[in-house]
């Protein structure tokens, strides 16, 4: 299995910035596309932003796009996502994902969740 652990939630006004750690453990070799979620109070969960194994292939959803960014450090075996331009609306509990066979970026199913982190953004 890999284990994935969330960290750099947090309290933030709008208009400011946040990044926000993925360390995965286990069978780290094996990880493929990693992703990240989240799910504001009384909403499903949505898609927020996916990388390639090899960090060459982004996809973003069109609420954070041009506002968020996704990379990855496969030698610390983590995943970040640089948020920048905070709105009230990106409030919500975050949650890394990872999965270990080979799709398409825009795949939606992912094996593996993290506990997630709270981002707050104050208006």
């Amino acid at each position: 299995q890999v284990q994935l652990v969330e960290s750099g939630g947090g309290l933030v006004q709008a208009g400011g910035s946040l990044r926000l750690s993925c360390a995965a453990s286990g069978r780290t070799f094996s990880s493929n596309t990693m992703g990240w979620f989240r799910q504001a109070p009384g909403k499903e969960r949505e898609f927020v932003a996916a990388i390639s194994w090899s960090g060459s292939s982004t996809y973003y959803a069109d609420s954070v796009k041009g506002r968020f960014t996704i990379s990855r450090d496969n030698a610390k075996n983590t995943v970040y996502l640089q948020m920048n331009s905070l709105k009230p609306e990106d409030t919500a509990v975050y949650y890394c994902a990872a999965r270990t066979y080979s799709s398409s970026i825009r795949d939606p199913k992912y094996e593996y969740w993290g506990q997630g982190t709270q981002v707050t953004v104050s208006s």
